[in-house]
């Protein structure tokens, strides 16, 4: 009987304390957010909120010299200047979180000056070593934990709509091989392992500096990651999983951006499983790997030609209007999106609201829509993440045991908590699913 009672005492205590995740956490802070305006703008200030939830913080970005091939500060007044040194100011946040790590990022697809220096450098071993060194360096004097490799390799190519006949011309061209997007595709995957493992020694002189990698949207893991020589030598590999279909890449056709799993007929490399599935494969651990969720949404327009049932894939007419914070067409922030879902449609001047439609299966993503009008005019179709869908995002991370989640990024979450009254629901959701 007193086994009985303890074992009773032992299930209460668990269920009033469940157990601690055990999942990353890897919040991404674009530092750009500060330059916004009204509502989007976001100070460091207003990341405290979201630090209590993250186990690694990652400030992005910088960029490279290209007269130098050093690292640099892509915004000097904001980044390391003595009226802002936000660099710094972020770093300070592990005084009150004393588990967090901060690493500093480089690239990230912001460094658009002359970005074909990034394949420049990985050609040169003497771009290397000053690339490392000064990475290193700039890493160590404003307090970072480490670096962050978001290398800006060359993007696959979308895909395109044809008619019947480009069609049949296409595969034709097949046939005979097709130009690659980078034509030193070898090189550059040989550059880029050697600069991997010259960094980690750099990093490695001092006890628990960390490298991390992130694979942005689009490239090729295959072509430029080399599994094998560099796994053991990073220590998060983060798998930008989204962005799959983009109003820029493909202005006609709207699609889900981030799907689990593959919808069906479509292209069955272009979902998060299947990016993931390829480092698993290469052998990689799995709990180095980090799946992105990106907070980000992608809208286009809908004309007289799209379904009205709204089910993707289905024509478009380019990018969707820009958002009242954000003011990018084609790219709406998770509170932007939220408002245009409660906006009730009968308000004198408002447009009416976006109709939301959820996957009931959990595997390829929420979307909404809003017809055109008579003239054809005020369609949009948005394809986004939502606390549920980052929740499913997580469960999918536990199920395969992966290392865990980022957030990409903290400033297009609903970090005022707009939407609900709760900073945060991004965030909140993956973590409380881990």
């Amino acid at each position: 009987m007193k086994v009985l009672l303890a074992f009773a005492g032992l299930l209460a205590v668990a269920a009033a304390n469940p157990p601690v995740s055990t999942g990353k956490v890897v919040c991404y802070y674009d530092s750009n957010s500060y330059v916004r305006e009204s509502q989007a703008r976001m100070l460091p200030n207003d990341l405290d909120p979201a630090l209590s939830f993250c186990n690694y913080a990652v400030y992005g970005y910088a960029g490279i010299q290209a007269d130098t091939y050093k690292m640099v500060p892509l915004n000097e007044n904001l980044d390391v200047d003595r009226t802002h040194a936000n660099y710094r100011t972020i770093t300070n946040f592990k005084t009150k979180y004393p588990g967090l790590k901060v690493l500093l990022s480089v690239g990230g697809d912001v460094d658009i000056e002359d970005s074909q220096k990034y394949n420049l450098l990985l050609e040169s071993p003497t771009a290397i070593t000053a690339f490392v060194n000064s990475a290193v360096l700039l890493a160590e004097q404003h307090g970072f934990d480490g670096i962050d490799l978001a290398w800006q390799f060359a993007k696959t190519k979308p895909k395109k709509i044809r008619s019947t006949w480009g069609s049949i011309w296409h595969g034709i061209k097949k046939t005979f091989g097709t130009t690659p997007v980078d034509e030193k595709e070898s090189e550059h995957r040989e550059g880029f392992t050697a600069l991997v493992r010259q960094l980690k020694q750099a990093l490695s002189v001092k006890p628990n500096n960390l490298l991390s990698i992130t694979v942005l949207p689009n490239v090729n893991a295959s072509i430029y990651y080399d599994v094998p020589s560099i796994i053991n030598l990073v220590d998060i590999v983060n798998i930008a999983a989204y962005d799959y279909y983009t109003p820029e890449r493909n202005p006609k056709e709207a699609d889900y951006t981030a799907p689990i799993y593959a919808p069906q007929n479509r292209n069955p490399l272009l979902n998060a499983d299947a990016a993931v599935n390829y480092w698993l494969q290469s052998g990689a651990p799995s709990n180095k790997l980090v799946l992105a969720i990106s907070s980000v949404a992608r809208t286009w327009k809908l004309d007289a030609e799209s379904e009205i049932a709204g089910v993707p894939p289905l024509h478009a007419d380019g990018p969707g209007e820009a958002g009242p914070y954000t003011k990018v067409e084609g790219k709406l922030s998770y509170p932007e999106v939220c408002l245009k879902l409660i906006n009730p449609a009968h308000q004198k001047g408002m447009a009416p609201h976006l109709r939301k439609v959820t996957d009931p299966s959990k595997r390829f993503g929420t979307y909404a829509f809003r017809l055109p009008d008579d003239n054809g005019e005020g369609g949009l179709w948005v394809s986004y993440e939502d606390p549920d869908t980052a929740g499913q995002k997580a469960a999918y991370v536990k199920s395969k045991n992966l290392g865990g989640v980022s957030i990409m990024d903290l400033s297009m979450d609903d970090f005022r908590g707009t939407c609900t009254g709760d900073k945060y629901p991004i965030l909140r959701a993956a973590k409380y699913r881990l």
